[in-house]
């Protein structure tokens, strides 16, 4: 076989020392002026950019199991950053003796596949990734097409998408508890409210700061007549959680340390149910993560801020706040944060070219700063 022409410069990305790796094990060299030598194509990870071999610190009490979780969402194949950030929260909880969960976050209906969440296990099962609770097993040949509706552990159903009643309850517990209030506000309203110059900053947050437009058209406390009956039809409009401007939502990190965010300078009363009868993913997390006993959250950090928001819920819920540990983003070679439209960086993609978990752990990536 001829050995692989030289990558043009505008071929050229960060992938490259995993794909020098690949040619030189195979005995051929994309840098030919270059020894192939395969350790010397794996360059290491800066412990400060992305700390893969962490200590894990015990801020839980002997009497209460470390429980991680793993949340994927099948809106598409996962990327690298995904491997390296559910790689973190497996190891976090291997060396803790502890419990790891899969739950699948499915609940965007319109962009969720079944064939999403099998590639998702899959290929975390091939990065070398295992759980001990989650929805269902492969069958004998490998296939996780009986995942559903089977579950495997005590908190089930893993598939957010078959959690409705734990999200309904949720929502009658802080409606009664004078929490939320219904927003009128369409689309095209919160498009504006996104746009506007003074929100420039907020651009790369999820959900802009809400201006309280219908906050104060009136009180709004509804009386529940039953526990199984509600004062309006949750179709109609959208919810809304009341933060009062100003509150402080502080919290250690176990990774980046400690973080202040601050109602109406870095997020406002935010969504909790949408008009189309869907729980947000706010709510939905901060549900799930309590309804199964998770003590540690490890995610990207990206979710800081929700990571915030879901801190008032779940005191609003009276439930117990879990540890967090954010891993910092990986960025593409234009320095852009990688997405599931990053189909050549997709685990599946890198699998059917050769390469190894090894070679996707050991390569030097950039990563996106974490902005103060």
């Amino acid at each position: 076989m001829p050995p692989t022409p030289p990558p043009s410069p505008t071929q050229t990305s960060f992938f490259t020392p995993l794909t020098a790796f690949t040619s030189a094990v195979r005995g051929t060299s994309r840098f030919p002026h270059r020894t192939p030598h395969p350790l010397r194509a794996l360059p290491p990870i800066p412990p400060a950019a992305y700390p893969l071999q962490v200590a894990f610190d015990l801020f839980h009490s002997p009497s209460e199991p470390y429980r991680g979780r793993l949340a994927p969402s099948p809106t598409g194949l996962l990327h690298v950053g995904h491997a390296r950030t559910f790689f973190t929260a497996w190891q976090r909880a291997r060396q803790a003796s502890g419990i790891l969960v899969m739950r699948v976050d499915d609940l965007d209906s319109e962009r969720s596949r079944p064939e999403f969440v099998e590639a998702a296990l899959e290929d975390l099962r091939w990065f070398g990734i295992r759980w001990q609770e989650g929805p269902g097993r492969p069958d004998r040949a490998g296939s996780w097409t009986s995942l559903v509706p089977s579950s495997q552990g005590p908190y089930g159903p893993y598939l957010q998408s078959k959690r409705h009643s734990f999200y309904d309850n949720a929502w009658r517990k802080l409606m009664r508890r004078g929490f939320l209030y219904p927003c009128t506000c369409s689309r095209k309203d919160l498009a504006a409210i996104a746009t506007a110059p003074h929100e420039a900053h907020h651009a790369t947050d999820d959900e802009p700061i809400y201006p309280g437009t219908c906050r104060n058209f009136g009180p709004f406390i509804p009386q529940l007549p039953g526990p199984n009956q509600l004062p309006v039809d949750l179709g109609n409009v959208n919810w809304r959680f009341r933060v009062p401007e100003g509150t402080i939502v502080e919290f250690e990190d176990r990774n980046l340390g400690p973080q202040r965010f601050v109602a109406g300078q870095d997020f406002g009363d935010f969504l909790v149910w949408r008009k189309d009868n869907t729980p947000s993913y706010q709510l939905a997390c901060a549900v799930d993560d309590a309804a199964m006993a998770i003590t540690e959250v490890v995610r990207g950090a990206d979710l800081l801020k929700s990571t915030a928001r879901q801190i008032l819920l779940l005191r609003a819920l009276g439930q117990r706040i879990p540890a967090w540990f954010h891993c910092p983003l990986i960025a593409d070679h234009n320095g852009q944060r990688l997405a599931k439209r990053h189909d050549a960086l997709a685990l599946r993609t890198l699998r059917q070219r050769g390469l190894t978990p090894m070679n996707i752990l050991a390569a030097e990536l950039p990563v996106i700063p974490v902005m103060a």
